[in-house]
């Protein structure tokens, strides 16, 4: 059975730093991209990031662009989000997720087909 579990997240400042885990069990997945999500109340699910099955490429929304930092280690089943210099807007709950088998990294949710439960991210001002 495919798990993916996410930790790492809290209350924090703004300007803070945080850096969420997401370990995945079940089967390998190191020849697979990987995605982070995150959805606010009353908002849509939106994209936040994502890394190429080896880690060398990273692709990320403009909001958080230059202040998160996808990164993996295959050996261990695990990929990271180290986002600083939070803000209040970055508040939702954090999600990792599996791209479909020969998907590239995607930018929509359509393109993963695992994920984990979510983790919660709270900025305070």
């Amino acid at each position: 059975q495919v798990q993916l579990v996410e930790s790492g997240g809290g209350l924090v400042q703004a300007g803070d730093s945080l850096r969420l885990s997401c370990a995945a069990s079940g089967r390998t997945f190191s020849s697979y991209a990987m995605g982070w999500f995150r959805q606010a109340p009353g908002k849509e699910r939106e994209f936040v990031g994502a890394i190429t099955w080896s880690g060398s490429t990273t692709d990320y929304a403009d909001s958080v662009q230059g202040r998160f930092t996808a990164s993996r280690d295959n050996a261990k089943n695990m990929v990271y989000l180290q986002m600083n210099s939070l803000k209040p807007e970055d508040t939702a709950v954090y999600y990792c997720a599996v791209a479909r088998t020969g998907q590239a990294m995607s930018r929509a949710p359509t393109g993963y087909i695992y994920w984990g439960q979510g983790t919660q991210v709270t900025v305070s001002s």
